[in-house]
């Protein structure tokens, strides 16, 4: 890891990233407390709306995280614009299927 950071093949956004990832690598805990941090400090950034689900789902996995609090995160990692324009639809969903 360290290699890969000394060469720029690895960036990490903060520090609180790069400590994720060392518990992903290193074993630092619990899967299901991995999992529940990793959905803490996801975000969609720039990704697609396609590619940020794929990405939640993947660390929804083992989180033991139940519907309505998945849907709770969701929304709140989700971007702005989007998240305004799902708010004034007339049938908001209620599930992140």
């Amino acid at each position: 890891m360290l290699e890969d950071l000394k060469t720029g093949e690895a960036e990490f956004g903060s520090a609180g990233e790069f400590l994720l990832e060392l518990k992903r690598e290193f074993g630092g805990g619990d899967k299901k407390s991995v999992k529940v941090e990793e959905l803490k400090r996801m975000e969609q950034g720039g990704k697609t709306m396609e590619e940020f689900v794929q990405k939640f789902r993947r660390a929804v996995r083992e989180s033991g995280y139940e519907e309505r609090l998945l849907v709770e995160e969701f929304k709140r990692e989700m971007n702005e614009t989007i998240k305004s324009k799902l708010i004034e639809t007339e049938r908001p969903p209620t599930s992140i299927k």
